[in-house]
């Protein structure tokens, strides 16, 4: 539990005070997001506002997790591994980002080029993780039994790299207002602090090595986005970026499988997975029928065109975020409890 409460300190504080020093850096070089000519009008004028806040977010969780490990000494494999990933994920938002900034215009990498920096994330950490750790490679609800299909070494990594594709893409579609990807991101890495640390107490039962080290980065990804939330939240003095989006996207996404939760994820990230839903619809309906079911997607631009204020947006999706995250936490602990595992 020291370990925990220490990578949380030390996440908020590195995340922080790293966040403000990040936004006078960039201000001082006037570096700033471009807005897209396509988004709501009330959006533009916060072109201009400071991004690639991301990299903040990733430095706190690193320092974190470096930092509660050093009286004990306890790298562990697996917790290097998701850690390697999350940085890995990070660099290549970074770099969309700062060719965004440089150009002046919110294009980034390519399509094919972001997808093809996640894939070598997400092949990195399939490889890894089959090579160097003992993961279970079933397809996993609440437990590595359940429902327990075996997929293999290499269809597991393909199940990987799908959902960490999917993952990253889903937290980018969500970044789209003043806090709202980080408010849901740490409700989603608190549920994973959780479940590391209950995997940890009942190990025989979950048999998931260095659950202790998955549970200290999930506490280091809700320090660091803590701290990053001071600054982020409505009106934003800082954005994320995909630097930061794809780093909790992979984050995740590299966290469920490594805990054998990976068909509980879209529970315990539901507004992820509402605001990708609600793209497709779009897209689906616009194409087949030439009708929008939106009045624009992702959905928090719907209710923002529907009259509500950004700030009402923000919070309305935070209390569904919370809700999802509640509803995945009770089944995972339902589960527990129906099969004798308790504290």
């Amino acid at each position: 539990m020291t370990r925990l409460l220490v990578a949380a300190a030390v996440a908020m504080a590195v995340s922080l005070i790293g966040t403000k020093a990040l936004i006078d850096w960039l201000v001082r070089h006037r570096i700033g997001q471009p807005i897209r000519d396509d988004g709501p009008e009330g959006h533009h004028t916060k072109a201009g506002t400071p991004t690639m806040g991301g990299v903040a977010i990733v430095a706190g969780a690193v320092a974190g997790y470096v930092v509660s490990d050093l009286a004990g000494g306890i790298y562990t494999r697996t917790g290097l591994i998701v850690l390697a990933t999350i940085v890995g994920a990070g660099v290549v938002g970074l770099l969309d980002d700062w060719i965004k900034v440089r150009s002046e215009r919110n294009l980034g990498l390519t399509k094919k080029a972001k997808m093809g920096g996640l894939i070598v994330v997400g092949l990195g950490f399939a490889v890894a993780m089959v090579s160097l750790t003992s993961v279970h490679t079933t397809l996993s609800f609440v437990r590595a039994t359940v429902p327990g299909w075996e997929l293999g070494r290499l269809g597991w990594s393909v199940w990987a790299l799908l959902l960490i594709a999917a993952t990253t893409n889903a937290v980018n579609l969500t970044d789209g207002l003043d806090g709202l990807a980080a408010g849901a991101g740490a409700f989603a890495f608190a549920a994973f602090t959780f479940i590391g640390f209950w995997q940890f107490r009942h190990v025989s039962a979950y048999e998931v090595n260095h659950a202790l080290d998955l549970a200290v980065i999930a506490v280091s990804m809700v320090g660091a986005i803590v701290g990053f939330l001071w600054w982020n939240a409505a009106p934003a003095q800082i954005f994320m970026g995909d630097t930061g989006s794809l780093a909790i996207g992979s984050g995740l996404a590299a966290l469920a499988l490594a805990t054998n939760t990976q068909l509980l994820l879209p529970l315990i990230g539901g507004l992820f997975v509402i605001e990708t839903v609600s793209v497709i619809v779009q897209v689906i309906a616009f194409r087949r029928f030439r009708r929008r079911v939106l009045r624009m997607a992702p959905i928090h631009h719907h209710f923002e065109l529907c009259g509500w204020p950004e700030t009402t947006v923000i919070v309305r999706l935070w209390i569904v975020s919370g809700l999802c995250t509640a509803v995945g936490l009770g089944v995972f602990y339902a589960d527990a409890i129906a099969n004798g595992i308790t504290a």
